[in-house]
């Protein structure tokens, strides 16, 4: 060998040798209920068997679950990792992941305003009332207790089922800073600090802003004069604002990690919470891979109703997140609000874009408009040390959205000299305008304008442009939009669930900020405010966990299942001007696998007439319909006694308020669906039917009669798909209607697999 290859391959074996060392995160299950009598806590059990197949000790355990899950996070290299999967006790073992966050005109635009009116027999004041006693846990970056939206004025006393605490930390008083509305407030950081190199302050305080944002949308209380700097001004309040908050801080500025996220949900399962908010999540997995799915199903089973973003990677296809369908998936909307910017050149064409610039403006005079001619320079993409001073300095810098943040753009046209800029989207980004707070006077414009900007840059001698700003906006048509970065299905994981299951407010939402962090994000931003615009699905997730709190309180009897049900049953697919919801990436028509139901109607919802209820065993049956080992069900379930004796012959049996109907095999599908009465005593509904002319669909019988309250009634369905047709998705609904209700189901029909 010679000396070269030599040295190389001591190189390569040591970086293996290495990795194979490195101790990462294993979230280790156990089973559960194999526990010997000779150990008294099932801790000393896992002890003796992590000690038995590994030289790793119960110091190198992070955590133990005993609720959500049955084992316990330990670090562990690889070898020691594989070692311990030889255990018989082990039941599996998986490393831990990376979880993303998915990142007020609302209560109006929502029909939330008015306590006054009357909701299904009660008025809002009263829902708000009987709301004091349900208890919102939100997982996410923390918060910043100082927000008037935590203010406990005139509330009562803390439910006496509560088992939650506040945890104190260095700038975080439990006695101080947690009261009768902010209930609870814990971190988790044992997986986040092993994969980190640079710990954060162990504080249930937030330093993100994302986490005070989402449990204000929840729950927060009012607010008079919120603003952010000025624009969306007026009174600010949750979804639910005389619910509670139990905080449970489990993302940190790198991340929320899976072991982190799952002690999170077991603490407040244990604590008492009665909704979930998790606007975050991560690619989508097998259920018996996937954290946040596992920690769900332990929620359901126990009553609480579980809520969840769908992710910002639209407009793809089959990129939705949090899929498991014993969790709500959200998707986001626009709100009948805006703030418009306008950028004039030259010519004398003006056009229309968002911003929320607060500084100072640029005035009425031109200056001149500058923008990279070559497409294979970073400059169009204004890029850190992409821009040239002396080409830049003293004007508006056109800049591709890409790459990177729109906020870091700013700072870089403002470094290399620029006054002003204008992010005009590509190809990538089609039409979808979000509102962002920018440090120079800056405005985002669609593809289309952005076209006509770069054209006008590249083909006149000395173009010229000014920006204006035009503030707040109400009453825009057409809304709600679809937002263009929602994420959409089909359903990577089971293509019978239709996902994602509602649309609510995602686009531009004001709520409370934390004040350790600027509106933009940015560390050369000094602004500080109490409230900030933001969107994402981030954003549309609390709005239906508030939502699903205030029908909780309505219905304390009733299961996630039928709270979910009344949710997605009673939404709307037309916008404000009685057309059908629009997509915001081309302003084409959208459709189930954008929006799901449709976009939550809060009022209807409180009196849904009929409900989809599924129980654990229901969900159970469906696992056991995907081919899954039993030890993998287990996994999610949790129960030693599993056998698959009762499975439904096609996922899609599921008893969900919404169909997804493949034509991969067969031209014909048949499933069953069963609807609960929960309105009044004999009632009868009649069917509809909407379906493209390439689907017969035939429901039998089409007439129910339901004589007493709670009276379950199943019905069939028949879908049947002409042959050679030369389509991959159409879409269509089921609604069963008298004069009281309409409990409307969407159904997507798919001829080829989009996965």
């Amino acid at each position: 060998m010679e000396l070269g290859s030599a040295i190389w391959f001591c190189i390569v074996f040591s970086l293996v040798l290495q990795s194979s060392l490195a101790k990462k995160t294993y979230i280790v299950q156990m089973k559960h209920h194999q526990k010997p009598s000779s150990y008294a806590k099932h801790s000393e059990w896992y002890a003796d068997s992590l000690q038995s197949f590994t030289s790793a000790t119960w110091d190198s355990v992070l955590y133990t679950y005993d609720t959500a899950y049955h084992g316990f996070a330990v670090a562990l290299d690889a070898d020691e990792a594989d070692s311990l999967r030889k255990s018989d006790a082990v039941n599996a073992i998986y490393e831990d992941m990376v979880y993303t966050l998915h990142t007020t005109r609302t209560p109006e635009f929502l029909g939330l305003d008015d306590e006054r009116g009357t909701w299904a027999g009660h008025t809002l004041q009263e829902l708000n009332q009987v709301a004091q006693d349900v208890i919102i846990g939100v997982l996410d970056t923390g918060v910043w207790p100082e927000s008037k939206s935590f203010d406990d004025a005139n509330m009562p006393s803390v439910p006496s089922r509560w088992k939650g605490k506040c945890v104190a930390a260095d700038d975080f008083d439990s006695k101080i800073h947690c009261n009768k509305k902010l209930i609870g407030a814990r971190f988790f950081s044992r997986g986040h600090n092993m994969a980190s190199e640079g710990a954060e302050a162990q504080t249930p305080r937030d330093e993100v802003g994302h986490g005070t944002h989402t449990a204000s949308t929840a729950a927060g209380s009012l607010v008079a004069n919120a603003s952010l700097l000025g624009y969306a001004s007026g009174t600010a309040r949750g979804m639910a604002p005389h619910a509670r908050v139990a905080i449970y801080k489990v993302c940190w500025k790198t991340g929320c990690f899976g072991s982190d996220i799952l002690a999170g949900m077991e603490q407040a399962i244990l604590d008492g919470v009665d909704v979930l908010s998790l606007s975050l999540g991560g690619i989508s997995l097998p259920y018996y891979l996937d954290t946040i799915a596992i920690g769900a199903f332990t929620a359901m089973e126990k009553g609480i109703f579980v809520s969840c973003s769908a992710g910002n990677d639209g407009p793809d296809k089959a990129t939705v997140a949090n899929v498991a369908p014993w969790i709500m998936t959200v998707g986001a909307g626009t709100l009948d609000r805006n703030f418009p910017a306008y950028a004039t050149l030259g010519n004398g064409q003006k056009f229309t874009g968002v911003s929320l610039y607060t500084g100072r403006g640029m005035g009425e005079k031109m200056v001149e408009l500058v923008y990279s001619k070559d497409s294979n320079s970073s400059s169009n993409f204004c890029l850190e040390g992409s821009l040239d001073p002396a080409i830049v300095r003293g004007k508006v810098v056109v800049c591709d959205r890409g790459v990177i943040e729109r906020v870091e753009k700013g700072v870089v046209v403002r470094d290399a000299g620029g006054i002003g800029m204008i992010v005009a989207n590509t190809a990538a980004s089609v039409e979808e305008l979000v509102a962002h707070s920018y440090i120079i006077p800056a405005l985002d414009v669609g593809r289309k304008a952005g076209d006509i900007i770069r054209e006008y840059v590249k083909t006149v001698k000395k173009p010229m442009a000014v920006i204006s700003f035009g503030g707040t906006m109400l009453n825009v048509k057409p809304s709600p939009v679809v937002a263009a970065f929602s994420s959409r299905g089909p359903n990577f994981v089971t293509p019978q669930i239709l996902k994602p299951d509602i649309l609510g407010p995602g686009v531009n939402i004001l709520a409370s900020w934390s004040e350790d962090v600027s509106p933009s994000q940015l560390e050369q931003d000094t602004r500080r405010t109490s409230f900030n615009i933001i969107s994402g699905t981030s954003m549309s997730c609390p709005h239906i966990t508030g939502l699903a709190a205030l029908l909780k309180a309505a219905h304390p009897d009733w299961s996630p299942s039928a709270i979910k049900s009344a949710l997605m049953t009673t939404s709307y697919t037309h916008d404000n001007t009685n057309s059908p919801l629009r997509d915001a990436a081309d302003n084409s028509y959208s459709n189930p696998w954008a929006y799901g139901a449709g976009h939550v109607d809060p009022q209807k919802a409180l009196s849904p007439g009929l409900v989809y209820d599924i129980t654990p065993q229901g969900y159970i049956r469906f696992l056991c319909s995907l081919g899954y080992a039993i030890k993998q069900i287990r996994t999610i379930v949790k129960h030693p006694n599993i056998t698959c004796s009762k499975r439904y012959s096609d996922p899609g049996q599921l008893n969900y308020p919404s169909f997804s109907v493949l034509f991969w095999k067969s031209n014909v599908v048949r499933y069953s669906r069963k609807l609960t009465n929960v309105g009044a005593a004999g009632s009868i509904y009649q069917v509809n039917v909407e379906a493209p002319p390439s689907v017969t669909v035939t429901v039998k019988p089409a007439r129910l009669v339901f004589r007493n309250v709670g009276d379950k009634h199943r019905y069939k369905v028949t879908f049947v798909s002409k042959k050679g047709l030369n389509q991959s998705a159409a879409f269509g609904s089921i609604s069963w209607s008298n004069a009281q209700h309409q409990v409307k189901s969407p159904v997507s029909f798919s001829w080829t697999s989009v996965l």
